[in-house]
């Protein structure tokens, strides 16, 4: 008996909804949710690269200064008495040799009359205690300039060379009209033939309602948290908010300079006055350098350092000789060499990064000599020859595991093993080098694994096919196949390395250290470890030092970043 196919009728589709009002509103809403994603993410890249740009050009604006330095070029009578009495001429007779009397005088010719015996103490402040190196330098190249008079450099101090740095803090203008001066050195009295003063009288008084300001903001805060403990510091803060109030409130008042307000000097008739008292039309004060002359004069100008004296380290006799010595020429600004080929000093203006370039370099070379050939040979043993069983699954987990330990953990260990079992030298970079390799080693072995398995499989295969074994066939291969992933890998890891700083903390890596290390046993320092050691310093010289390497070592970063990104385009090839 034959069965019959029953037909069953054929269900006719729904038509598409795209013409309703309901289906216009669907694919309206579904656009306004794709720009609305769009819009998300140019915003979160507009904010990254915000940020980004704001770090870099407040790392950039504070460590620029760093790579410039001033000095005073004099001209300095090297006598033999003072040098080489015995005319020995030799290298350690001249590095033994007290130039600090040579250099004085040279100073005390490049000022005008006596300072007396605090302005000559004040002027040799201005030089660092390592400013006769250039002299003696040119003295070691040339022992025949003993007993001559030759121009040499001497190196400002750090606080000198910041003040000529200084330019929002330190302002010049040109005076307008005639003053006259009633003395020539001491107290001076000095009248204007009109309001010559008046806009330095009305940028005082400024400064004054502005300091009220923080006073009384100072006040609020310590009484909303201090309560009854604080009372008697809140009304001292709140009494004297209102008295330079009260004193901004006149504005033709005389006012009193002290050493919570600006700074002005009177560069008159060749010497410069210090302002105590100031008018619209007169002002008095002390001559810090002496004039030429007590007589009436239109050529003068006013020097204004918006820093008060209270919260600076230069006095204002130190700025009228440094104004004095950079209005006759004598103060000349260089690049700042010794910030590559000094070590570390306890002096900023000295300081520099020799000793820790040095020491990152040993450092680095340990660590690529140990974690390349390891990480590439363990990646090709457990993509290419391991058995794949649970002894290696936990390799490969922990392998994994290791890439996201906190590389203070790594410290640690070299603490306890390289430093207190095996007793290795501490500081050194061989125990630095063995730390930042262990660091490194999972990331290399992960990627160079992820740079095999991109061959084509049939690179080995082909091999096999034609009688390679399988050694041969990995090795002459696959593996120069994967170089370019392998490179960038380890450029990559080695870049990790270069910025580590806890793991090298915990290994003596932050002592102090002058000398330049000349092999991987001697005690040294690294570019991060520097970095950290000058940011807790307080003299503002060495936060532009620590702005300026970590400049150098964003430079290095940008490098050997810039170096796996063109080896990978030059050896990448596409399968």
């Amino acid at each position: 008996m034959t069965d019959l196919a029953v037909s069953r009728p054929v269900t006719a589709k729904p038509a598409l909804d795209v013409s309703s009002d309901a289906a216009k509103a669907r694919i309206r809403a579904r656009y306004r949710a794709e720009r609305r994603f769009r819009f998300y993410g140019i915003a979160a890249l507009v904010v990254t690269t915000l940020f980004l740009a704001m770090l870099l050009v407040d790392i950039v604006s504070k460590g620029l200064p760093v790579f410039k330095a001033h000095s005073l070029v004099l001209d300095v009578a090297v006598t033999q008495d003072a040098i080489d009495p015995a005319g020995k001429r030799d290298a350690a007779t001249i590095r033994a040799a007290d130039l600090a009397p040579v250099m004085r005088d040279a100073l005390k010719s490049a000022v005008p009359g006596p300072l007396g015996r605090l302005g000559d103490r004040t002027l040799v402040r201005l030089l660092s205690i390592g400013a006769a190196d250039d002299l003696v330098a040119d003295l070691l190249r040339n022992p025949a300039l003993i007993g001559s008079t030759i121009r040499t450099r001497l190196l400002l101090s750090d606080d000198a060379d910041i003040y000529l740095k200084a330019k929002g803090a330190v302002t010049s203008r040109r005076g307008d009209g005639t003053i006259t001066p009633d003395a020539k050195s001491g107290a001076v009295a000095i009248a204007a033939s009109g309001p010559a003063f008046a806009v330095d009288l009305a940028r005082i008084k400024a400064v004054m309602v502005e300091r009220a300001r923080v006073l009384e903001t100072e006040a609020a805060r310590l009484d909303r948290s201090g309560g009854a403990a604080v009372s008697d510091k809140v009304a001292d803060l709140r009494r004297e908010a209102a008295e330079l109030l009260g004193r901004a409130r006149d504005p033709a008042g005389e006012e009193t300079l002290d050493t919570r307000l600006p700074s002005l000097l009177l560069s008159i008739n060749g010497g410069l006055v210090k302002v105590e008292k100031l008018k619209a039309d007169s002002a008095v004060g002390t001559a810090l350098l002496p004039l030429s002359a007590a007589s009436a004069s239109s050529d003068w100008s006013v020097v204004t350092y918006a820093t008060p004296a209270g919260d600076r380290k230069i006095t204002d006799l130190e700025i009228a000789l440094l104004e004095h010595l950079r209005a006759t020429g004598k103060v000349e600004a260089h690049f700042n060499t010794r910030f590559f080929t000094s070590g570390d000093s306890r002096e900023p203006e000295l300081a520099g990064i020799r000793g820790a370039l040095s020491g990152t370099a040993w450092t680095m070379l340990v660590t690529l000599v140990l974690c390349v050939p390891i990480g590439v040979l363990a990646a090709i043993y457990l993509e290419e020859f391991a058995p794949k069983n649970r002894w290696t699954d936990i390799v490969e987990v922990n392998i994994n595991n290791l890439a996201a330990v906190p590389s203070i953990v790594f410290g640690l260990l070299g603490l306890a093993v390289f430093l207190n079992f095996f007793d290795l030298p501490r500081s050194a970079p061989l125990v630095g080098g063995l730390v930042l390799a262990l660091l490194v080693l999972p990331t290399i072995i992960i990627a160079s694994r992820a740079a095999l398995k991109s061959v084509p499989p049939s690179i080995k295969e082909a091999a096999l096919g034609v009688g390679a074994s399988h050694q041969q066939a990995v090795f002459h291969h696959v593996l120069p196949s994967a170089v370019p992933g392998i490179m960038t890998g380890t450029i990559i890891g080695m870049a990790h390395a270069l910025g580590e700083t806890a793991p090298l903390l915990l290994i003596g890596m932050v002592a102090f250290i002058v000398d330049v290390p000349q092999a991987i046993t001697d005690a040294s320092t690294v570019l991060p470890v520097q970095v950290y050691l000058w940011s807790d310093l307080p003299e503002p010289a060495f936060q532009e030092k620590t702005a300026g390497a970590i400049i150098v070592m964003l430079m290095f970063l940008f490098v050997m970043n810039a170096a796996a990104i063109m080896l990978r385009r030059r050896f990448e090839r596409r399968w």
